[in-house]
């Protein structure tokens, strides 16, 4: 599954000759404002896992340089929180949102939101939901223009959460 979005942009499954440039981009963001993230998370066997079952999600430019990343999660305590919508189930999990620091503010997150929400309405899911922190402003802003509803919040994993969702 290979999408070119705009002239140079495309949009693909990452592959496991991409993990190690997705895990060093992880890495790259940690301590960042907002950022949650630390050396163990997310590990290499989380992005492991995510290439695997086909979850983890790039956007790159023409060089094949990966500018973004995000994956849909298999999180039981995220999905099991009580805050998402019963008719939206089959219901996925977005996470590991990531976008190179050079490329930040320039729409890459809310574009790889649309195009994985595309491919989650081909697989039968009828809704999607996300954790943001509280403390994530430029995420906030960012995702405010996605129309998802705010539907909770939670404390997880040492965080301070809100929670989204909305149908594919």
């Amino acid at each position: 599954m290979k999408r070119q979005l705009e002239e140079n942009i495309y949009f693909s499954l990452g592959t496991e000759q991409e993990k190690e440039e997705l895990l060093s981009l992880y890495r790259s963001v940690i301590g960042s404002e907002g950022c949650t993230w630390s050396q163990e998370y997310p590990s290499e066997a989380i992005l492991e896992g995510d290439v695997k079952r086909r979850a983890v999600f790039v956007m790159k430019n023409q060089k094949g340089e990966i500018l973004g990343a995000i994956s849909i999660d298999d999180d039981k305590e995220v999905d099991g929180l009580s805050c998402w919508s019963n008719s939206l189930k089959p219901a996925a999990e977005l996470a590991r949102v990531v976008v190179k620091e050079e490329y930040q503010n320039q729409g890459i997150a809310r574009r790889m939101f649309c195009e994985v929400m595309k491919e989650l309405r081909k697989r039968g899911y009828k809704g999607v939901h996300y954790l943001v922190s509280k403390q994530n402003k430029r995420a906030l802003r960012s995702y405010a223009k996605l129309s998802f509803e705010k539907v909770g919040e939670c404390d997880l994993y040492g965080g301070d959460w809100w929670c989204y969702e909305r149908e594919l």
